[in-house]
């Protein structure tokens, strides 16, 4: 059986949707089968696979779900894929609840602001009740500022956090927009931070 990987954050334009590609596509890449389930109505994670589709073979897995409906998806897909990740609408609420009772482990993607950092209470507070891991992955981040080394801080006083961090680089919206991913896009910095992240995820999925 695949292990569910739910990526959640109160605050939109955290991140999810390019944290669950770039994920999955590195995760592809080592040789994973993977599925991803897009249960946000916005459906930015849709639009990406159907301009991947485009292309030709997308190598994932593609599916949606109602927040009701993620039970019912995940075990399907959990049956024929190695990791199945969830990309969760942004808001924090009952709606939430099964994305999380389904995941071996929950990613937070929170940017370089406090304002996001305050934004991940409510999701930590649902996954204790759920009793899953929680995993922060600090996002768009600027090495070497005040900012991010405060926030780095206190998020560590919340909850783990990844070693590995994506930097605020173009890239990622670029192939984002052209139905691909970094690990895709040649040798460079924001490559190696995805791979990086996913090594140290595979790790912690480890029984």
């Amino acid at each position: 059986m695949g292990q569910v990987i739910t990526i959640a954050q109160q605050k939109g334009g955290s991140g999810k949707t390019t944290l669950a590609v770039n994920l999955g596509m590195a995760f592809l890449q080592s040789g994973q089968k993977v599925a991803l389930l897009d249960t946000d109505p916005q459906g930015s994670l849709g639009r990406w696979f159907m301009t991947r589709r485009g292309l030709g073979d997308p190598g994932v897995e593609f599916a949606t779900a109602s927040a009701w409906g993620v039970s019912y998806e995940c075990e399907k897909l959990r049956k024929v894929n190695d990791i199945v990740i969830i990309d969760t609408p942004p808001k924090v609420d009952a709606d939430l609840r099964p994305a999380l009772r389904e995941a071996d482990l929950v990613l937070i993607p929170v940017s370089a602001s406090h304002v996001d950092l305050w934004a991940t209470d409510g999701v930590l507070d649902l996954v204790a009740r759920e009793n899953r891991r929680a995993l922060i992955v600090l996002n768009r981040t600027k090495t070497g500022t005040r900012l991010g080394d405060e926030v780095a801080a206190a998020a560590g006083d919340l909850a783990r956090v990844a070693a590995a961090t994506l930097g605020q680089r173009v890239v990622f919206a670029e192939t984002l927009g052209q139905g691909r991913a970094v690990v895709e896009a040649g040798s460079s910095p924001a490559r190696r931070e995805v791979e990086a992240l996913a090594a140290e995820i595979l790790a912690a999925l480890q029984p």
